[in-house]
């Protein structure tokens, strides 16, 4: 039996633990705060809700990283992308050879940014780095120890860095969640990002009902309407650009929606609202929130930076950004990962193209 340990147990973290477990998996749980898994720690118990009902039992919950990922095969690492760094510098101490580290998802980017930190700390055990382009479930933490799945995705692909390691990936998630789907290479995973789509231009262009209401509305049922969609289809659409630029054809969101839930439509629009998944997530109460606090550095950013360095505009994408710049009073340009964060700034096209293959430059 795969050893699982889960790092982080907010809304995703704690569905995927406890439904790993209903599994039959052997699961540790890590979060670094005590609060929100004290009574996890208690009773190694967690309760699920919606699409999966069911009590489960893990092996054990624990703020300590250390003894989280020890003898554990494969690491989940299910927090905000602007986390990952942090999880990095935290693991690499206590690594093991051959252990799988997969991020739930990495956004874009995630898995280089992730091996570029463990390089920084002198890593030298045998790990393979991976990351998903999104995240399995449509999840919410009720309460601590208590979690809603309102759907599984249909399939979620996932690939390594560099793509040589993908068969090893690949064996051990065909034992834990057959629902993951080994792609090609991470440029599948970072540019196939829907979360860049769906979250922070729909999260900008209802901040007013959210700070008025503490998001006490349906986030993708009432919050995109057909004007709100026709952004998300701009923005889509210079996604794909980018993306194309890698000669790989692009997943636009609308495909997405039937891949990940059987739903199809006209447009974006009607798709979305054809998603049964969807119903009953509600808003964020603030717009401090990771829909912009990790979607847009972690996501936008890095997809208009690559867009620069291969030549394409993306004016939707960047107006986003500059929008989220003043509602949070922060320079999303700066904090964000870019070519330059990830050290490729001076990289060609077929460089990249190598690196994500190959690991080297």
């Amino acid at each position: 039996m795969v050893k699982v340990a889960v790092i982080g147990a907010g809304n995703g973290g704690q569905a995927l633990a406890a439904y790993l477990a209903f599994r039959g998996l052997d699961v540790a749980l890590y979060n670094r705060g005590y609060k929100r898994i004290a009574p996890i720690i208690q009773n190694g118990k967690i309760r699920m809700e919606g699409y999966v009902q069911g009590e489960v039992k893990i092996s054990f919950a624990t703020t300590d990283i250390a003894e989280t990922v020890k003898g554990r095969k494969l690491i989940m690492v299910v927090v905000p992308a602007f986390a990952h760094r942090e999880i990095a510098e935290k693991l690499s101490p206590h690594l093991e050879d051959g252990q799988i580290i997969l991020l739930n998802p990495g956004r874009t980017g995630g898995a280089m940014e992730f091996k570029q930190t463990l390089k920084r700390h002198n890593v030298t055990k045998d790990v393979v780095v991976a990351e998903a382009q999104t995240f399995i479930f449509a999840s919410r933490m009720s309460n601590p120890g208590v979690v809603k799945i309102f759907r599984i995705k249909n399939a979620v692909p996932i690939s390594a860095l560099p793509a040589t390691r993908n068969q090893e990936l690949k064996k051990v998630m065909e034992e834990v969640m057959p629902e993951f789907e080994v792609v090609p290479n991470v440029i599948y995973t970072s540019f196939n990002n829907i979360g860049a789509v769906f979250h922070p231009a729909v999260l900008l262009l209802n901040a007013a009902r959210i700070e008025t209401t503490a998001g006490k509305f349906e986030f993708y049922l009432e919050g995109i309407s057909p004007s709100v969609a026709r952004v998300l289809e701009a923005i889509d659409k210079e996604r794909c650009k980018v993306m194309a630029a890698f000669g790989v054809e692009p997943m636009t969101a609308k495909d997405w929606l039937n891949y990940a839930y059987d739903v199809i439509g006209k447009d974006l629009y009607e798709a979305i609202h054809n998603n049964a998944g969807y119903q009953g997530i509600l808003a964020p109460p603030s717009i401090v929130n990771r829909y912009i606090l990790e979607d847009v550095p972690m996501s936008l950013v890095p997809i208009s930076s690559f867009g620069k360095l291969l030549g394409i505009e993306t004016p939707t994408i960047d107006a986003v950004i500059q929008i989220a710049n003043v509602m949070m009073e922060r320079n999303f340009w700066i904090e964000g990962r870019t070519v330059d964060s990830l050290g490729l700034s001076n990289a060609t096209l077929d460089q990249i193209i190598r690196f994500v293959e190959e690991g080297e430059i």
